[in-house]
């Protein structure tokens, strides 16, 4: 028998970082925009953890919204929710402590970034239902995912704000327009990676009637993926031109864009293998965003 701690990795997919790591990118470079540079290693420690707590509780909420699906896929037939391994009480159990902890991060931070922790974890909860009502919803992952950025600008403006002075007000003075704007472009990143990964699946999500990107986009699938990060990186690069950035964020956006040449030879045939790959190195293309950032603030004259 399988142990159960063997179990609940595979149920978090610990062994597969991709997808948490997606999700930190941008995460941290909304945190490095925010601070103007370095944010300390309390407020680092903070997202790293709390990315890789909120992601793996996600899996498991993912898991069981989807368990009589994933039956039909072969990708997922064999998670340990699908396959009955783990039951669904344990699997929400696992989920809500992954939850918790990462909730007592946020608590570290201030009540701002509290406040909208609440609004992060009900677009989390609401996403592994929208496969079921919206014909793009990756859209919805899109918010889910870049929700770090806002919060990220919540947890470094909202300091010295106590908590009989948390108004709607406040919350929304902590997370300036260029926040949200980050967001909504890299929404457009997710929808480029997301619909790569709907791409592996479309033949079984057509059968079972799941509604995904890739379905809905249909022959212009691969267009719409390009036109998808160029929207990403076009937007990024307008919003931070004010910050007046060294060398190496044209250089991070030039590797970036070369990445997205790449991905559009691995996509080009549709095979479930090309567009995998695809989406499993989509991390890297974050990570080189990141380190742009981070170099060029470091970079900056003082």
């Amino acid at each position: 028998m399988e142990p159960r701690w063997r179990l609940y990795l595979d149920l978090i997919r610990w062994n597969r970082p991709a997808g948490w790591l997606l999700l930190l990118w941008p995460s941290l470079s909304g945190l490095w925009i925010a601070a103007g540079g370095w944010p300390g290693w309390h407020l680092l420690s903070v997202f790293v953890a709390g990315t890789i707590l909120m992601r793996s509780a996600g899996c498991c909420i993912n898991d069981v919204a989807d368990r009589e699906f994933d039956k039909h896929v072969k990708r997922t037939a064999q998670r340990p929710v699908t396959r009955g391994a783990v039951s669904v009480r344990e699997a929400l159990s696992v989920g809500a402590v992954l939850a918790l902890m990462a909730f007592g991060l946020v608590l570290t931070t201030n009540p701002a970034a509290v406040a909208w922790s609440f609004v992060a974890l009900a677009v989390t909860l609401f996403y592994p239902f929208a496969k079921r009502l919206v014909s793009m919803p990756q859209a919805v992952l899109g918010v889910a995912f870049s929700f770090g950025i806002p919060m990220a600008f919540a947890a470094v403006k909202g300091v010295g704000l106590a908590w009989h002075e948390l108004t709607i007000s406040a919350m929304t003075e902590c997370v300036p327009w260029q926040a949200w704007a980050l967001l909504a472009f890299n929404l457009f990143w997710v929808l480029a990676y997301d619909t790569e990964y709907a791409m592996v699946d479309r033949d079984d999500d057509l059968r079972i009637g799941m509604k995904t990107s890739a379905i809905t986009l249909g022959r212009f699938d691969i267009l719409a993926v390009m036109a998808f990060y160029a929207v990403f990186l076009g937007g990024w690069w307008a919003l931070l031109q004010e910050q007046a950035f060294a060398w190496p964020w044209g250089i991070a956006l030039s590797f970036a864009a070369a990445q997205v040449a790449w991905h559009f030879q691995l996509i080009r045939n549709r095979t479930r293998e090309g567009c995998f790959k695809a989406f499993r190195l989509n991390h890297w293309l974050g990570a080189t965003v990141f380190a742009g950032i981070a170099v060029g603030f470091a970079l900056m004259p003082s």
